[in-house]
């Protein structure tokens, strides 16, 4: 974002958004819902996915390498849509850009723990989250008094990316995670990656009402909203908004599940343009 360009001038540009692949298109289409006259610059780094296995320096180097990316292409501000990217790289990233409202997000724990009878919670998480002491200070802070049951299965990211969100194997997965949680007697599972919200019918098959199944989509659009608002910044255009993808994943791949996922009828109609991945994450000088 140019320090010289008026807000008036910023309205225009786009919103950049930025995952680990199209886990993050769970916030992005509730950020559309609550935004839809803004231009939306969609990045899925789906050629260095999943982050959540990485140590936490190279995770903070890849969100900031998309980042560059996005803010090269006129982003006005960024979103992290991506818990693992956030818990490792949002306080770098606001201390390098401090005039760029940047949104981050953490698993919805608060909500979950207001809302259990039985003081008990379940945590899906990746591993990197699942470890990370933003987590953990989270619950500190606002589930205490209540019992977090946290599980970080390998391969439900890779699922999601592969567009298996609901084969079998994926099922096997959730299960082996969620029983001993509902034997455990939780009552609230939050879903601590944006990649799960699309695990849902899986996981409704599994917990069959015995669980609240909770993600942080809405309030990330809710925080969008007010940043935008209060750096004047909001799109007052009245067309809807255009949506831009780029992937450094398989191209191909990438447009049929970005599709499926997104609901959109035709993928050649989708907008997404190929990043080779060893140009848009190189370290920048």
């Amino acid at each position: 974002m140019n320090k010289l360009e008026t807000p008036e001038v910023l309205k225009d540009k786009p919103v950049g958004i930025l995952d680990s692949g199209v886990g993050g298109l769970s916030i992005l289409e509730e950020i559309r819902r609550q935004l839809p006259h803004e231009d939306i610059l969609y990045f899925a780094d789906s050629g260095n996915c999943p982050y959540g296995v990485r140590p936490p320096s190279e995770i903070r180097d890849l969100a900031e390498s998309a980042a560059i990316f996005l803010l090269e292409r006129g982003a006005k501000a960024l979103v992290i849509a991506c818990n693992t990217a956030s818990t490792a790289a949002v306080a770098y990233l606001r201390q390098k850009w401090p005039g760029l409202p940047i949104v981050g997000m953490v698993p919805a724990v608060k909500p979950a723990a207001l809302m259990t009878s039985t003081g008990t919670i379940g945590v899906l998480a990746t591993e990197a989250t699942g470890k990370a002491p933003v987590l953990l200070d989270v619950i500190d802070r606002f589930a205490s008094d209540v019992n977090v049951r946290i599980a970080a299965p390998p391969g439900l990211v890779e699922a999601v990316e592969a567009g298996q969100a609901d084969s079998p194997a994926t099922a096997a997965i959730l299960k082996e995670a969620v029983e001993p949680m509902l034997e455990q007697g939780a009552d609230a599972l939050v879903l601590g990656c944006t990649h799960f919200p699309f695990l849902r019918p899986a996981l409704e098959k599994i917990v069959q009402g015995r669980m609240h199944l909770i993600d942080s989509g809405e309030a990330v659009a809710r925080q969008t909203v007010r940043v935008l608002q209060a750096g004047d910044l909001l799109n007052l255009q009245a067309r809807q908004g255009h949506l831009t993808c780029f992937t450094s994943g398989d191209p191909e791949l990438s447009r049929e599940v970005i599709a499926k996922l997104l609901k959109i009828p035709d993928p050649a109609t989708l907008d997404l343009t190929y990043v080779a991945a060893e140009r848009s994450f190189s370290r920048a000088e």
